[in-house]
């Protein structure tokens, strides 16, 4: 059984407010896809590394991996306009590869998952098929009524509350989220012949087009945090030095 790690650098960042994609901003003394990579890098469970990123960024990416002098990391995969796409990209450059092979993947801009998630993940994979992290949601949640006319709420024409659902059955979903390669290329080929296919996530992927096959879910952590906002990079910057990463 063969683990491959891909790692899913293709965005803009755009929510940053930064021209430089938020997988290259510094970070701890490296870049956030340093940090992002280095754990499966590094992991004695994980056999490759894959690199899905923007055309634009290839060299960037490559110049990358020579210096840090990783050896696992075996292809470097352009990315797809939507996430799902990048996904998708890195499924065919493994397609021949035996059914027993798992793909896990992680979001480059998540730099502090841990050296326990990962080994947790490739170890569940050992006796499932689909493996996701993920940590109960600590707020109430909302289900909104929001207008026709507009998706963006103003003082005028506010969202409404329209039920308050039970929190103890709901968990914010991370990465890594990771699979046999069989499962993963089925799900998709079904996703792919949906005219109203949409996806954000891989495991929301089998668990719409493949419903007989449970996702089981992994506990992880909430330092485990996706670079979003630029608050997000200070909390990042204070776990790596706290953690010596």
């Amino acid at each position: 059984m063969k683990n491959i790690a891909v790692i899913l650098a293709g965005g803009t960042g755009s929510r940053m407010g930064s021209e430089t994609p938020k997988q290259f901003l510094p970070l701890g003394g490296h870049c956030v896809l340093f940090h992002s990579v280095k754990p499966f890098e590094d992991s004695p469970s994980i056999d490759e590394v894959a690199i899905v990123t923007h055309r634009d960024h290839r060299g960037r990416v490559e110049a990358l991996v020579a210096e840090a002098g990783w050896k696992k990391v075996s292809h470097v995969i352009d990315g797809g306009d939507e996430r799902y796409l990048s996904s998708l990209n890195a499924i065919m450059a493994f397609i021949d590869y035996p059914d027993s092979t798992n793909i896990l993947f992680h979001d480059a801009a998540r730099p502090c998952v841990s050296a326990r998630i990962v080994e947790d993940v490739c170890r569940m994979l050992q006796h499932y098929p689909a493996v996701a992290v993920g940590i109960p949601a600590t707020d109430t949640l909302w289900e909104i009524a929001f207008n026709q006319e507009a998706l963006t709420a103003t003082p005028e024409n506010p969202y409404a509350v329209l039920r308050v659902p039970e929190r103890q059955r709901f968990w914010q979903a991370q990465t890594p989220q990771a699979f046999r390669l069989p499962l993963i290329r089925d799900a998709y080929q079904r996703a792919l012949n949906d005219p109203s296919f949409h996806a954000t996530d891989d495991a929301s992927v089998v668990a719409r087009y493949i419903p007989e096959q449970k996702v089981h879910i992994l506990q992880g952590s909430p330092s485990n945090i996706k670079i979003t906002h630029p608050a997000d990079l200070l909390s990042a910057e204070e776990f790596l030095t706290n953690n010596n990463k």
